[in-house]
């Protein structure tokens, strides 16, 4: 079990494969209050156990971070 505070970006890799990722939320769910940061982007500097193979569509297109960035604005 991993409680992952309000707010605080985070994002997993399954090792194994038929693996179940339960989420427990503090409020209803809501696409529109979502932010995101690429996986992909090299100024975070996420080194991934495992190449990347599956992925959503939204997160191939998440931008990666510019000079601008102030933070995720929920």
């Amino acid at each position: 079990m991993i409680c992952i505070p309000e707010g605080f970006a985070h994002g997993f890799q399954t090792l194994e494969n038929d693996v179940e990722l339960l989420y427990l939320h503090t409020e209803k769910y809501s696409p529109d209050n979502e932010g995101r940061l690429s996986v992909f982007d090299p100024s975070i500097g996420v080194k991934w156990p495992l190449d990347i193979t599956v992925i959503s569509d939204i997160d191939k297109k998440t931008k990666y971070i510019d000079n601008d960035f102030r933070g995720v604005v929920l």
